[in-house]
């Protein structure tokens, strides 16, 4: 993590995503902007939290991990989002792992600036009850997703999700953000029946595997194959999100 001094930066990002009364005059001077690359560990299961993090460019991967070392994907975010918002609400220790996928970008505010003088900023509070009610939303519509859908249909969905561009297309098994056992726990299914689906897509000229890496051949067939039940859902300034 390293933070990036370029007011005009986050100013820009402030307009951009019309956080500009959410943020208000006695915050402004307490806010920054954080810069996270590939792979970097943004908040930690467990521990303490100290900041709230608005996620302004880039995409992060949410899961949880057990005692025994299991690792379970929760979801992967895009603009605009947030996190720590829960945490900050409750008073609890951080829920659950955040990393970096791509560079990212986010402003940050420590909570004890939010709790002098953010408390009672209605617009803030605002914010905060309309972005977590909406975790809640999507958190519904995936599960109902996951019971309604067949697996190629979900697997076209997540492979939409986690590849938005040409340069975000290579998934690459577990040297990459993104992993083959990532998308079988996300999309409730066993890694047998994923490498079935995925050779199925391989035939049919979707994607194209080698080594264990899936390249996205033909977004606009898994785009046809998908339908419009996709794990991704529009939120007003922000981009999608998963």
């Amino acid at each position: 993590m390293k933070e990036i001094q370029d007011r005009e930066q986050l100013n820009h990002y402030l307009r951009a995503f019309q956080l500009e009364s959410v943020f208000h005059e006695p915050l402004l001077p307490h806010l920054s902007l954080y810069g996270f690359e590939q792979g970097d560990l943004i908040c930690t299961q467990g521990q303490a939290p100290e900041y709230l993090y608005v996620l302004v460019n880039g995409k992060i991967k949410i899961y949880t991990t057990s005692s025994e070392g299991k690792t379970l994907v929760l979801s992967f975010k895009t603009p605009l989002e947030v996190i720590g918002d829960v945490e900050y609400v409750r008073g609890t220790p951080i829920l659950n792992m955040v990393e970096a996928v791509s560079s990212v970008c986010m402003i940050g505010i420590h909570y004890r600036w939010l709790h002098k003088y953010g408390k009672d900023h209605a617009p803030l509070l605002r914010f905060l009850l309309e972005i977590i009610t909406q975790k809640f939303y999507i958190k519904s519509n995936s599960l109902s997703f996951n019971l309604m859908h067949p697996v190629e249909v979900r697997l076209a969905s997540y492979l939409l999700s986690v590849t938005s561009d040409e340069s975000d297309s290579r998934l690459e098994g577990q040297q990459s953000a993104v992993s083959l056992s990532d998308a079988a726990n996300f999309i409730g299914t066993s890694y047998r029946h994923l490498n079935r689906v995925i050779r199925q897509f391989c035939i049919k000229g979707l994607v194209e595997r080698d080594k264990g890496v899936i390249l996205v051949k033909d977004r606009n067939g898994l785009s046809a194959l998908a339908g419009h039940n996709i794990y991704e859902h529009n939120r007003g300034k922000g981009e999608t999100q998963l």
